[in-house]
């Protein structure tokens, strides 16, 4: 049997409704016969197996009995793929550009040394009226776990995402490794994701205190990770600084205990962060702060005729 040139990696966990939109919209690429979609439901309680398996037969569904974590269910799927490239979209995303798949692979084909093509990504529930974009494709630091596509080789080639940040984390990681490695993160705006979440609720949602926590300390451990030494506490009490500015002293209780508890995760796993580390030479440093900044959040620009 002729493998795929794509694979299409969502992770859900009861989100059944959500998920189900996306792959409606996606529909028209998973039935190529190039394509291979492959979902892992992180323990799920709402029904998705059952719903997946009847509604959508040609999808690979895996299946976690109990929740493993984000990141660990990415390995998972990244581990089953054989195809040349794997698309990661969230089970709330769907691509908006028309033929995604010509334009990854032909970049890729471009562009050899890229591991990983950044996408394009408007976050909102609503859709603006112009989607065109005057961005140009460019070497960036990293790029965002709801809209990208690996080259497998890239992949192979780099430690499997580290399972315990739990959530969070886990791009900026990589794409540490793949810079070690000499492969490079590209943006590439001709790929339009829509990620149908609006940012600015998540301060009153249930979980927001655990997303910051996580969130926080997962930067934290890759500054331990990866960092000069001298960059360190610079970079750490500058985040730490301004968290307390723009949280702790507006009375956020929530963040702040999320702030303290990432400090106290930083402190158990820093044996586990220096054991671990793959640091960056000074001239790496210097190189990496070059790049341009990781793209994530799009906003299109209007222009007023006069």
């Amino acid at each position: 049997m002729q493998k795929p040139v794509f694979s299409i990696l969502i992770t859900t966990k009861n989100r059944i409704l959500d998920l189900k939109l996306t792959l409606i919209k996606i529909d028209h690429l998973i039935i190529s016969k190039q394509v291979e979609c492959i979902i892992c439901d992180d323990g799920s309680v709402d029904g998705t197996h059952s719903i997946i398996t009847k509604e959508f037969p040609n999808i690979i569904l895996l299946r976690n009995s109990k929740s493993i974590g984000l990141i660990a269910s990415r390995n998972r799927l990244l581990k089953e793929t054989s195809s040349k490239y794997a698309i990661s979209l969230d089970d709330d995303s769907n691509f908006l550009t028309l033929n995604p798949l010509n334009i990854i692979e032909n970049y890729f084909n471009a562009n050899p040394n890229c591991g990983v093509v950044a996408f394009r990504i408007l976050w909102g529930k609503e859709l603006p009226q112009k989607l065109k974009s005057e961005d140009v494709p460019c070497r960036v630091k990293s790029f965002v776990g709801c809209g990208h596509a690996w080259r497998m080789d890239a992949w192979r080639d780099i430690p499997n995402y580290p399972e315990w940040y739990i959530f969070y984390g886990e791009e900026e990681f990589a794409s540490y490794q793949l810079f070690k490695k000499d492969w490079q993160v590209h943006y590439v705006p001709q790929v339009l994701v829509h990620h149908r979440v609006e940012v600015s609720n998540r301060k009153s949602q249930e979980d927001y205190k655990i997303r910051l926590r996580r969130s926080l300390r997962s930067g934290w451990y890759n500054y331990v990770l990866f960092l000069p030494w001298l960059q360190i506490p610079k970079r750490f009490l500058y985040t730490f600084y301004m968290q307390l500015k723009l949280k702790v002293f507006k009375g956020d209780f929530k963040a702040t205990l999320a702030i303290f508890q990432a400090l106290l995760d930083l402190i158990y796993h820093f044996p586990k962060l220096i054991l671990n580390n793959n640091r960056l030479t000074k001239i790496e440093y210097k190189e990496f702060e070059n790049l341009s900044n990781t793209k994530i959040y799009w906003k299109p620009k209007y222009k007023i005729d006069v």
